[in-house]
């Protein structure tokens, strides 16, 4: 028996977010408050046997925080298995109130935790006036959260992340409508002494802050915990000889004639100082080794030698790493432990194990971890982690304003388009499913210019955008590019790739001779891959509003020149050659303005010095004046939903800092002035952001970049 799939509605930042697992290992990722901790809670109130079961009763803000008022509404965790054990244990929690339909048994079920008003308070709500919206916000008033209450159920065949469902079996609050009985779609109610987490073997390993604190206590300690596990009873009889032992150890301290003489002084003192009325009746020192067997193992402790076989220290000296391995370690060996009581289905939940360990740890301990008949679900942060997982077991949560939504990058795709997604999944490109927004290149000085561009032009990082640049190294962009999709991954994903349109006339000549009849044959070639890529990728991305392509004419080099960045490649050619005839011929061509010959001179420039040596080089020439050739502008900004009014203002502040810097910019003085007043006037609270914007579309009419921001 497994999990293949996690619903939860109106649980704490989800909606309504459905999850889907596989058998074995299933990996969980997103951003930092994306709901991961109380995805793994969720499961936790359903499966987890160690839970208080106060924590059935939910509180208010437990409930997701939607626009209407959530009273009234139900909170609903639900679990679907497969493989359901033939065990009849199982059978009977799975079952319509216990009895064989049609004579056939379960396999797949559902185990639901449903938080809902009470009967009498649902008795109202179907009691109100369609359409008495007055009557329902005075019913609503009146409700608080002891009025709720927990129901499980088993059976169910109701997807409840489905609006009209939800509707149907809760009740539509805009129409004020609700059913006046309980509708059989959420399944049959299991009695409080069945369930499901006493029948399977459930272990949850918290993410690792502060292991050792935990080392250090009672009921979290690990080591105490395995110990536990491993006796299950403790037999005071077979510890009786260690505990006499202990005891009469005690014995011995307490007669020692220092500790006597300490406890007369003690005695006398008291009554020098305070009198005899006023004195305790009894007063004695005693050796406090614990003589009871539970509280023995309570005492043991785990000393490490984390780089000296021959010294073993507390667990504090240990490095945060070596800790959190060894918590780690023990966390999995109580599931070993555990695992042994022949459960019917067994779960391991690990939430974001990589904190303070080494990548190469990381890659390798959870490629290990792989046990027979057990399904694992672990959260993480790490892209080492994510590399060692399966594309069709991840699902990516993912922060939408308030609420939390999750996603299956493997949705819908054939075995062959996964197995080409899963190779280009490396611990770089399996960045991408982290990320808010995705732009796909090609090649190397995309790679080294785009953030460099960025950064210098804009004024902030494409990370501070939340957009992960991908080099795929190939123009084979629909292989990873087809996880962007509205039933997989909604996030904006930009493809920036080269047309290779001749910079020259490729037609043939006679007059040709071999060097130029190549030159032009390779023209033609690439022009016409680029005309049938553009075609594909056209096709590829028509009709899915998360993908755009934008195109350089030529190649990067040559529409970098083009976009009006002479000089950044100009002061870069005493970089690339050392002849000084090639140094003045290099700089004329660049400074040409005719794109077949700075375009030739470019291309040559960086097969020369090496595509991405070539772009190192030019990237330390880029400066705020730099202009970013539209497209790769363009795509920036298509590779993110929207842009906050706080980033979008700091650019703007950037720019307009930088026409005042640059001697360059001297025309804009009198704009500059313009603006900064604008800028002074929002930050005074006298005029508001669109009026700003406004202001500074009419003030900069020719920069590209003002306009755009303008425009987004």
């Amino acid at each position: 028996m497994y999990l293949s799939k996690a619903t939860l509605v109106n649980y704490r930042n989800f909606e309504r977010a459905r999850f889907v697992f596989g058998k074995g290992v299933n990996t969980i990722i997103g951003e930092n408050g994306s709901g991961k901790s109380n995805l793994f809670r969720a499961i936790r109130l359903l499966l987890d046997a160690n839970i208080y079961r106060s924590a059935y009763a939910m509180e208010e803000m437990d409930f997701f925080r939607m626009k209407e008022c959530w009273k009234g509404h139900w909170i609903v965790i639900s679990l679907e298995f497969d493989e359901i054990s033939q065990n009849e244990a199982i059978q009977s929690l799975f079952l319509h109130r216990g009895a064989v339909i049609d004579g056939n048994k379960v396999g797949s079920a559902t185990y639901n935790l449903i938080f809902r008003p009470n009967q009498s308070i649902r008795m109202q709500l179907s009691e109100l006036a369609p359409g008495d919206n007055d009557s329902l916000k005075e019913l609503q008033e009146k409700i608080s959260i002891n009025d709720y209450e927990s129901y499980f159920t088993g059976r169910s065949i109701a997807d409840f992340s489905n609006v009209a469902v939800y509707r149907d079996i809760v009740g539509d609050f805009k129409k004020v409508k609700f059913p006046a009985v309980s509708s059989h779609l959420i399944g049959s109610p299991i009695p409080n002494q069945l369930s499901v987490a006493k029948e399977v073997s459930f272990t949850f390993v918290k993410a690792l802050r502060d292991v050792v604190s935990d080392f250090a206590g009672n009921r979290q300690n690990p080591l105490l915990n395995l110990l536990k596990r491993k006796s299950e009873e403790i037999d005071c009889e077979k510890y009786k000889p260690i505990t006499d032992k202990v005891k009469a150890l005690n014995a011995d301290i307490e007669i020692l004639p220092d500790v006597q003489d300490v406890r007369s002084d003690i005695i006398d003192t008291i009554a020098e100082t305070a009198g005899e009325a006023y004195a305790p009746a009894g007063l004695h020192i005693k050796s406090d080794l614990p003589s009871e067997a539970e509280k023995l193992f309570q005492s043991l402790k785990l000393f490490v030698g984390e780089n000296d076989e021959n010294y073993a220290g507390d667990i504090s000296e240990v490095s945060l790493g070596g800790a959190n391995l060894i918590y780690l370690t023990l966390k999995l060996l109580e599931f070993k432990y555990q695992r042994k009581k022949e459960s019917v289905a067994n779960f391991l939940i690990i939430e974001e194990p990589e904190a303070h360990i080494h990548t190469h740890i990381q890659k390798t301990l959870f490629g290990n971890i792989r046990y027979e008949n057990t399904q694992i679900i672990y959260s993480t942060h790490s892209t080492h982690i994510s590399e060692a997982s399966n594309i069709d077991k991840v699902n990516v949560l993912a922060r939408k304003g308030r609420l939390c939504e999750s996603y299956q990058p493997a949705t819908g795709l054939d075995p062959k388009e996964i197995r080409h997604l899963q190779r280009y999944l490396d611990a770089t490109r399996s960045s991408l499913l982290f990320a808010k927004g995705v732009i796909l290149i090609e090649g190397d000085a995309e790679e080294i210019m785009i953030p460099a561009l960025v950064r210098e032009v804009l004024g902030i990082s494409l990370d501070e955008l939340g957009i992960s640049l991908i080099n795929i190294r190939s123009t084979g962009f629909e292989n990873v590019a087809c996880v962007f999709h509205k039933s997989r991954i909604k996030r904006y994903c930009s493809i920036i790739t080269d047309l290779d349109t001749a910079i020259a006339d490729t037609d043939k000549s006679d007059l040709d001779t071999p060097t130029l009849a190549r030159y032009k044959r390779k023209m033609a070639a690439s022009q016409k891959a680029g005309v049938a890529r553009k075609v594909r990728l056209d096709n590829f991305c028509k009709g899915n509003v998360y993908l755009s392509v934008h195109y350089a004419s030529h190649t990067f080099e040559v529409d970098f020149i083009k976009s009006g960045n002479e000089e950044e490649v100009h002061d870069v050619v005493d970089e690339v050659y050392e002849d000084d005839d090639t140094k003045a011929l290099s700089r004329k061509e660049i400074m040409s303005g005719n794109v077949s010959v700075y375009g030739k001179r470019a291309l040559t420039m960086a097969t020369y010095a090496g595509k991405g040596w070539f772009a190192i080089q030019l990237a330390e020439k880029i400066s705020p004046c730099t202009t970013i050739p539209d497209y790769i502008l363009n795509a920036v900004f298509d590779a993110q939903a929207s842009i906050s009014e706080s980033l979008r203002l700091r650019i703007i502040q950037h720019r307009v800092s930088t026409f005042k810097r640059f001697e360059y910019f001297q025309d804009f003085a009198a704009a500059v002035y313009e603006a900064e007043e604008q800028l002074q006037a929002l930050e005074d609270g006298i005029i508001d952001y669109e009026n700003v914007l406004n202001a500074l579309e009419l003030i900069f009419p020719t920069d590209k970049l003002i306009q755009k921001l303008v425009g987004l």
